[in-house]
């Protein structure tokens, strides 16, 4: 809708700015003939223009290239060689000797003897006894009775009613009218452009290319290496020593007062106690020596020559000529018919019929049951038991036992480790780096520079000099300005703005 309502809108400013234009010429034209001149007349004059032109010119030009020379160089170079040696090393080793000790210790040997005694005790004996007990309890008695109730319901009553509404009913009708739109209508016209590409030329050339290969070289030596066995040693390690608390043996009293024997306890006294040793074995790491021989490989470079091809890049220069297009967009006034509808609102009487629900209360009666509850003395007996402890005295044998330590002397053997040192002397193989120098040739590169020639397009510009015709106003051909008129030209300025009313400056 709203690019429908600009297109009118901006048809009619074109409109306007044309119509402004026609009447800035009407009143110019009305001035020119007020000044005295019957109507405008226009002559045709030559004007010189000067204009450059880009002439393309060759031109050779040099450039300095690096090429590269090879040549051989000697270099002296030093080389670490490994040389084996051996050397005597004195070392000490701990030697363990074993002395076997004995000693005697005494052990406190338990021994259980059995006793029997007669213990008095009392037992409490359950006695029962029957009693009988009366008691009264209220028994529920239930009685049904009927009773009326009056209650009220609300009774619906539906009545018929008839409205009558009004309705608006839309009513669309289809109208048309002239809508004026511009067009941008492209108008192509077809330019031609000419420039200069680089077009690149590979050239393939060649070179020697030193390289080293390395070259595995096999050889034997020999090597020193360290080995040796693990021999198991055993050793006896004696038990430890602790105290250990020992009660002497009881005896029975007799208490006078209780009319029994207690059992009294013996003292408390402490013995000392050795575990008896054990036997352990551990391992000893024997060292041991060997020689023998390996094989190695030594990486040598050798150098080699092989010719690589590899190709230079040169830029030709190539002229090329397109042709584009350019593209101007022209306004274009056009008319069109457009079609709308427009919305009428009729109204028009409708009768619809609907229903009314009134509650009405009415009156009803219903039989109601309901039960009386009412409580009833009874009496009824129980009979119960009652237990009664009584007191009974017996008698039972018990049987204990008593601890007598008895000292008994034992003998043990162990043996005792000392650490003797040793020295002993060993041969150790070692390693020397011995400085030897050596010569090798080398392939060496220099940059050698030579001038190399290569042509180069270039514009230079030139002046042409044209005969351009134009048109000169003039409002009476015997007017002394068309008569003095130059030439050449219209002897305007180069700076003119149009204001002469030459149409080539125009």
């Amino acid at each position: 809708m709203k690019r429908t309502i600009g297109l009118p809108v901006a048809a009619a400013v074109v409109l306007a700015l044309v119509a402004s234009q026609a009447q800035a010429a009407c009143c110019g034209a009305e001035r020119v003939a007020s000044d005295g001149c019957s109507a405008p007349h226009y002559h045709t004059v030559y004007r010189t223009v000067k204009k450059t032109v880009m002439d393309r010119v060759e031109e050779t030009r040099y450039r300095t290239v690096h090429d590269r020379v090879p040549f051989e160089k000697t270099i002296n170079y030093t080389v670490n060689r490994t040389e084996k040696r051996q050397r005597q090393v004195n070392y000490t080793v701990m030697v363990p000797s074993y002395e076997t000790k004995t000693r005697s210790y005494t052990v406190c040997k338990p021994v259980w003897e059995t006793k029997q005694k007669q213990v008095n005790y009392t037992v409490m004996k359950p006695v029962y006894e029957t009693k009988t007990r009366t008691y009264t309890v209220c028994k529920p008695v239930w009685e049904t009775r009927q009773k009326q109730v009056n209650y009220t319901v609300m009774k619906p009553v539906y009545e018929t009613k008839t409205r009558t509404y009004t309705v608006h009913k839309p009513v669309w009708e289809t109208r048309q009218k002239q809508v004026n739109y511009t067009v941008m209508k492209p108008v192509y016209e077809t330019k031609t452009r000419t420039y200069t590409v680089h077009k690149p030329v590979y050239e393939t050339r060649s070179k020697e290319v030193t390289y080293y290969v390395r070259k595995a070289v096999p050889y034997t030596k020999t090597v020193q290496v360290k080995g040796g066995h693990w021999e198991t040693q055993s050793y006896t390690v004696p038990g430890p020593s602790y105290t250990k608390t020992v009660r002497t043996p009881g005896k029975w009293v007799y208490n006078a007062d209780t009319c029994s024997c207690c059992y009294q306890p013996g003292t408390c006294c402490k013995v000392p106690v050795q575990c008896p040793p054990r036997t352990c074995c551990k391992k000893v790491w024997v060292p041991e020596c060997h020689t023998k021989e390996i094989c190695c490989t030594k990486y040598v470079c050798e150098p080699r020559t092989k010719t690589v091809c590899y190709k230079v890049c040169k830029m030709v220069p190539e002229c090329k000529t397109c042709c584009y297009k350019v593209c101007k967009m022209v306004p274009e006034c056009r008319t069109k018919t457009c079609c709308y509808k427009v919305c009428k609102m009729v109204p028009e009487c409708k009768t619809c019929t609907y229903k009314v629900c009134k509650m009405v209360p009415e009156c009803r009666t219903k039989t109601c049951c309901y039960k009386v509850c009412k409580m009833v003395p009874e009496t009824k007996t129980c009979c119960y038991k009652v237990c009664k402890m009584v007191p009974e005295c017996r008698t039972k044998t018990c049987c204990y036992k008593v601890c007598k330590m008895v000292p008994e002397t034992k003998t043990c053997c162990y043996k005792v480790c000392k650490m003797i040192p040793e020295c002993r002397t060993r041969t150790e193989c070692y390693n020397v780096c011995v400085p030897e120098c050596k010569t090798r040739t080398v392939t060496c590169y220099k940059c050698v520079p030579r001038q190399e020639a290569y042509t180069v397009t270039k514009c230079v510009p030139r002046c042409v000099c044209e005969q351009v015709p134009c048109k000169v106003l003039c409002t009476n051909p015997e007017c002394p300005e068309a008569q003095t008129a130059p030439a050449d030209g219209c002897n305007c300025p180069d700076n003119c703005s149009g204001g002469c009313g030459c149409s080539h400056c125009g």
